[in-house]
């Protein structure tokens, strides 16, 4: 198992990206439960109008997933919320959610309008995996089938030759393994790590990591097991190794849900975006949901278990999205035809397999 190694000049760190993030960005502003109120209701009546549906990630605040749910619109991974997208008959999809899901959306869906609360919503995975380095770096390795996780800018997606979640992930490289086939996998080192230790699989990792599950550490995952002897760990596969080692189960966000309702323990302590709480504190009232540990606190944390850029979708950015309809996604034609393509490829092969094609993506 190789890794890519970043040109410093060309690309600056994430951490260093997410840290310049942090320090000039203004969090939503506070709303009174009658400002919420009233900007719900503004909200529902433009869906209305405009006929738009609102899909909200996971990941997104509690109350822009009760309006996605209350006002017939989707809660999901990025993909299922995209598949949602292309088969409503809606003409405006609102993606709560980070800029690659609005994309992928589009891509899915070129005749619908694909709004989002905000443009400057990211992903540092998306960040760390430019087009500008990446295609060079196929260029290089032309006898590798070129594998990228859903968390990718369109451009790259129409680089490669499949896309993945992380729910198909181990399933298409235990494929192309089979077929003698090598990888080349991008952006997140871990889930690629993951997946070469898994199948077994001829892997070359590109050096990225997402900043949420990075920050789980099995050192503070140990003490807090100690807390909670009786308690489960679910751990998605992005987090480090160590982390993963400690866990009892290890899935996509939509396995992580499915295995809390499975597993026979009353207590989990989850090594995901904590924005997951709000589902699965929703299916199992009565289970306690524990957040996994990460690196610190203020000025040592950088995501403290949630995404920076999750948090910037709001109420009010929704509201304003849809009363002028602004913060439009919009993919250059070929781009998006040729992302179609490795795209396509994953959903019918996970129709031959009869897989489910869910996970963070």
């Amino acid at each position: 198992m190789n890794m890519h190694d970043f040109p410093s000049s060309q690309l600056a760190s994430d951490q260093q990206i997410v840290r310049d993030y942090l320090s000039r960005a203004e969090a939503p502003r506070p709303m009174s439960a009658s400002e919420s109120a009233d900007c719900k209701s503004e909200i529902l009546t433009l869906l209305v109008k405009r006929n738009a549906r609102l899909v909200a990630h996971y990941y997104t605040e509690s109350v822009l997933q009760e309006l996605a749910e209350e006002s017939e619109g989707f809660v999901g991974d990025s993909l299922e919320m995209a598949k949602f997208g292309h088969d409503c008959d809606a003409d405006i999809l609102v993606v709560a959610g980070v800029r690659f899901m609005g994309e992928t959306a589009k891509i899915l869906s070129p005749d619908k309008t694909v709004l989002m609360p905000t443009l400057g919503a990211t992903c540092s995975l998306d960040i760390a995996c430019p087009i500008e380095d990446f295609g060079p770096f196929c260029d290089a390795h032309p006898d590798r089938e070129v594998v990228v996780y859903a968390n990718t800018s369109a451009a790259v997606k129409a680089r490669a030759d499949w896309v993945v979640t992380s729910s198909i992930a181990l399933d298409v490289a235990e494929y192309l393994s089979e077929q003698g086939k090598k990888i080349l996998w991008a952006p997140d080192k871990h889930l690629g790590s993951y997946v070469q230790r898994t199948t077994g699989a001829d892997v070359l990792l590109w050096d990225a990591a997402c900043i949420v599950h990075e920050e789980f550490k099995a050192r503070g995952l140990a003490d807090i097991r100690r807390l909670h002897p009786d308690a489960a760990i679910l751990a998605h596969p992005e987090s480090p190794q160590s982390v993963l080692d400690m866990a009892d189960f290890v899935g996509s966000t939509t396995q992580i849900i499915s295995a809390s309702q499975r597993l026979p323990n009353d207590e989990f302590i989850v090594a995901t975006d904590k924005g997951i709480f709000h589902k699965l504190q929703q299916i199992s009232p009565a289970k306690t949901f524990i957040v996994a540990p990460t690196a610190g606190e203020d000025a040592t944390c950088r995501s403290c278990a949630h995404c920076p850029w999750m948090a910037m979708n709001s109420l009010e950015s929704l509201r304003e999205s849809l009363s002028n309809p602004v913060n439009a996604i919009e993919i250059a034609p070929e781009v998006a035809q040729n992302a179609m393509k490795p795209l396509t490829r994953m959903l019918d092969f996970a129709a031959e397999q009869q897989l489910a094609v869910r996970g963070k993506a």
